[in-house]
Order: C-alpha cells, then sequence, then structure tokens
C-alpha cells in the first residue's frame, strides 16, 4: 500500500481527568497527543497502512512528545520540522456527560500555524496514496499556504485529496472566514467528509440531498456524510452507499471523526481505488465501507483519547465477524 499523508495540526489534548463538567471546573488533566490529520495518519497505521505526517512542532518537551509519540505508533515524522519561533499548540478539553467535547486552544501562534509554503517539498509525495487536510489550519497564517502546496504536490503525484472541514468555530473571530477557506479549499479534494452539525454553516442547507451540487463540484467527486450514531451516507455523481451506526455506551468522542475518515481512506486503498477510479466506486463497495468505517468509531468512542482508542485489523476483524 502506498502511503496516506497530512498536513496540518498535531497537538497535545489535555483529556480531564473527570466527566460531566464544564472546563472551568475540571481540576485536573491528562496530557494526549492529538490534532485531527495526526490521529487520521494513526487510525491508517493501526489498521496496518504506512502514513506520514506533515506538520511544524515547537522545540520544547510538548514537541518531543509528539514525536516520541509518532514513532511509538508508527507516523513517519521525517517531515515534522521544528522551531523555536512558537510553542507546541495546547488544546484543554473538558468531557460532558454524553461524551461530547468543549475545547480551549493555546496557539497563538501556534508552532504549526507558522509552517511555510517552501518547507514543503515535492519529493515528498512520489510514493504517496492520498493527502488528507482539516480546516484548522487555514486561516490566515503561513500554514494555509502550505496546504496549497501539499495539494498542487499530491495531485501532480497521482495522489487522492482528502478534506474533513472539522469545524472549530471557537478558533476563528470571523466564522464567516472559515465558511469561506472551506469553500474555498473544498473543491480541491476529491474525498469530502462532512458531518450532519456542519452540513447547513458550509452550504446553507440542512438536506444533503439537496446540498449535493454543491459539494460535488471542482475535484470532489465523492461526499461522506456521517450522522454519529445514526450512521453515514456515501455519494458519487451516481452512487450512493448508507449504513447505520452502532449503538454504544460513548466514553469519549475525541477523534471519532478522525478515525472514521481514516478508516474509510484505508479501505479505499486497500482495494486499489485512486482519484481517477473514485467516481466509478459502486453503491455496494460504499456501504461496506461505511460499515467498516462505523465498527471502527464504534470501537474508538468506547475508550479513552484518540489514537490510543483506535482498534486494530485483529480486533476489527473480531468485531465484524461478531455482526456478520
Amino acid at each position: 500500500m502506498k502511503r496516506l499523508l497530512a498536513i496540518g495540526e498535531a497537538l497535545i489534548d489535555f483529556i480531564p481527568e473527570e466527566t460531566g463538567k464544564e472546563l472551568k471546573n475540571v481540576k485536573g488533566f491528562q496530557p494526549a497527543v492529538g490534532g485531527a490529520p495526526a490521529n487520521v495518519c494513526g487510525a491508517y497505521v493501526k489498521l496496518g497502512g504506512r502514513s506520514a505526517m506533515i506538520t511544524q512542532l515547537g522545540d520544547d518537551p510538548f514537541g518531543d512528545k509528539i514525536v516520541d509519540e509518532f514513532v511509538s505508533c508508527g507516523i513517519g515524522c521525517d517531515y515534522v520540522k521544528r522551531t523555536k519561533e512558537a510553542n507546541t499548540s495546547l488544546a484543554f478539553v473538558a468531557l460532558k456527560e454524553d461524551g461530547n467535547r468543549e475545547f480551549s486552544f493555546y496557539r497563538k501562534p501556534g508552532a504549526d500555524m507558522l509552517l511555510r509554503a517552501e518547507d514543503v517539498k515535492e519529493e515528498w509525495f512520489e510514493d504517496v496514496f492520498a493527502l488528507h487536510f482539516c480546516s484548522v489550519s487555514l486561516g490566515d497564517f503561513p500554514m494555509k499556504e502550505a496546504h496549497r502546496k501539499a495539494v498542487e504536490y499530491a495531485v501532480r503525484k497521482g495522489g487522492l485529496i482528502s478534506f474533513d472541514p472539522n469545524l472549530r468555530l471557537q478558533l476563528w473571530e470571523d466564522t464567516g472566514k472559515l465558511r469561506q477557506a472551506v469553500l474555498e479549499f473544498a473543491p480541491l479534494a476529491h474525498v469530502l467528509k462532512i458531518s450532519d452539525e456542519e452540513l447547513e454553516f458550509i452550504t446553507g442547507c440542512d438536506d444533503i440531498e439537496k446540498a449535493l451540487p454543491k459539494l460535488l463540484t471542482g475535484n470532489t467527486c465523492m461526499v461522506i456524510y456521517t450522522k454519529g450514531s445514526e450512521g453515514a451516507e456515501c455519494y458519487t455523481a451516481c452512487n450512493k452507499g448508507a449504513a447505520d451506526g452502532k449503538k454504544v455506551k460513548a466514553v469519549d468522542t475525541t477523534g471519532a471523526g478522525d478515525g472514521f475518515i481514516g478508516s474509510f481512506l484505508y479501505c479505499l486503498s486497500a482495494d486499489g481505488v485512486t482519484a481517477e477510479s473514485l467516481p466509478e466506486v459502486t453503491g455496494e463497495k460504499m456501504t461496506e465501507y461505511l460499515k467498516f468505517a462505523n465498527a471502527f468509531c464504534g470501537i474508538s468512542v468506547t475508550k479513552h483519547g484518540a489514537i490510543a482508542s483506535y482498534p486494530g485489523m485483529e480486533e476489527m476483524k473480531a468485531v465484524l465477524g461478531q455482526e456478520s
């Protein structure tokens, strides 16, 4: 299998030692490596794929912790730069009773935000299956142009582009600029993942099928629509797949969406799907991939953390075998 590359933020999530409390009332936190693009790499690796992260970390102990974690779980860090210009980004998280989260970010700026377009090298993309990115790093800072350069190189080398907006409204003083950035980059992606909580903000429409003409534009030829515990749907211009969610007791939803797209991309890669062949994926295959990704998330949310909660292929086979 070719490699999955991801570009964007890698940071430290400070996970609360107690749940059911607002952030201001949490008494203790445990640090964990996070950041949505890094989580996607982690999911892909856990299933047996190869991945590498393109990011920048501070020259500080938290940056050291992230690199150590990448090495430990098999995420390539040859393209991780270090800088003294800013510290590694931090995110404090509170977990509510329902497993959903409240965030407070410390990145003004974070080291990841300062990665420049000229720092991204074309030779990194020689063996690329896909490039994945999110919207957190698409603000008015250098990392936005680094994304644009990475997309350019990945497409030039035949890679598939995957975009999960993964909206974090609290990071943007003007949420209109966030929407503008998403609409600017979404057409560059071959695969676009969007959640039911994000659909109306991005498209102005709360019905996925009515919103599709706005989403299947530019290079975008596959839209994945996730609905949490209600399951997920997948669309191309000609085909549709759908799979029900698995009802589980959610302990921690951190990284669940990242695990979903990471495991879905793994399925595409394992079947040899490319940017060119993506429109030909059948509805039956889409449903198969969605069922796999739903099962992956169903396991993840019953455990704490993001990458640490992701199952390997043996655990996936056991769960899928029980369901069949």
